[in-house]
């Protein structure tokens, strides 16, 4: 893992590893969407450009926040998972979801939906878990 933080402000080294615009949509879309594949992430609404997915995937993956292994079944498409220390972000995307859906208004009633953030998140983090089992066996 790369330490080379600018500080030891615990934001600011945070950010040094997920402040870029594309990685939290990475693992948003891992987490929430199941997405594993680089046809996966590149079919994002987003529309991330192949360089830049490729270089955020090494980027995590350098990181320790995913791994990127072959298939049990198949071993030519590389699949991309999270680590447990990625699974670990979700509560941060449920912050960001909450705070958007209050403050930007793009999304009308996720709040609403969300009425136990702990449970939320634990909801994601666990079918993110058992996602991983079934394709790992």
């Amino acid at each position: 893992m790369k330490n080379n933080f600018r500080s030891d402000c615990p934001i600011a080294c945070t950010l040094d590893i997920l402040g870029d615009k594309w990685s939290l949509l990475i693992i948003r879309d891992m987490l929430v969407q199941g997405k594993k594949t680089f046809k996966d992430f590149s079919n994002s609404s987003e529309k991330i450009a192949p360089g830049i997915l490729s270089s955020r995937l090494k980027w995590l993956e350098e990181n320790e926040l995913l791994t990127k292994r072959k298939l049990p079944d198949n071993n030519k498409e590389n699949i991309y998972l999270l680590t447990e220390k990625g699974i670990a972000i979700a509560p941060i995307i449920t912050e960001i979801v909450l705070w958007s859906s209050e403050n930007l208004q793009l999304q009308n009633g996720v709040s609403a939906m969300i009425q136990d953030k702990s449970a939320f998140t634990e909801g994601i983090q666990n079918k993110y878990r058992q996602i991983v089992r079934s394709l790992l066996g």
